[in-house]
């Protein structure tokens, strides 16, 4: 069984620990956990590992956060991995920061790189981990806030909510969508 793990983010150290990164971040994270390094391929930043008689490719798209599809579609029809084993990471300003949400399906709620990928798969029917980053700014500020850095309490709080995040990755690839939501959507 092949899985593909996509963390949305864009590239640029301008952007390395921005809220809109968290997907990058995650799977940073990740890989270091796996002992697996990132190599530039085609769209994106690839690795890959086996778990548990698991293959879980992981990508971050190079094509910045609103083009994520391209991506995200060249690597499932080039690995011939099924839609049902695709989990997009995702950051969300209608999430408290830390809250984890998996989901099978459902709009991109305005998120650019979320439309990018209904437009190039043809729909909302892929799997999504949302990652709160709450939404403390004011009006006419929302893009300025994703492309902040996280405040010092929320980096305090991010390797632990992070891990978390990973764990529901691993879950997710072994025992699927819907036993990995029961288990860990607070």
């Amino acid at each position: 069984m092949k899985y593909l793990v996509a963390g949305l983010g864009n590239i640029g150290a301008e952007y390395e620990l921005t809220r809109h990164n968290i997907g990058f971040l995650i799977l940073d994270q990740l890989a270091d956990q796996q002992k697996v390094n990132f190599t530039t391929d085609r769209l994106a930043e690839k690795a890959e590992f086996k778990f548990k008689g698991r293959s879980i490719h992981l990508i971050k798209p190079t094509t910045y956060m609103n083009l994520s599809g391209k991506a995200i579609a060249y690597w499932l029809q080039d690995l011939k991995i099924p839609k049902e084993n695709l989990l997009v990471l995702v950051d969300d300003l209608a999430l408290p920061f830390g809250s984890l949400r998996l989901r099978t399906k459902g709009s991109s709620a305005g998120h650019n790189g979320l439309k990018n990928i209904e437009q190039l798969l043809g729909g909302q029917d892929y799997s999504r981990l949302r990652f709160g980053i709450g939404n403390d700014f004011g009006k006419g500020q929302q893009v300025d806030f994703v492309l902040s850095n996280f405040d010092k309490a929320e980096f305090e709080k991010l390797p632990e909510v992070i891990n978390k995040a990973n764990e529901m990755v691993l879950s997710f690839c072994t025992i699927g969508p819907e036993r990995t939501m029961n288990v860990f959507n607070n």
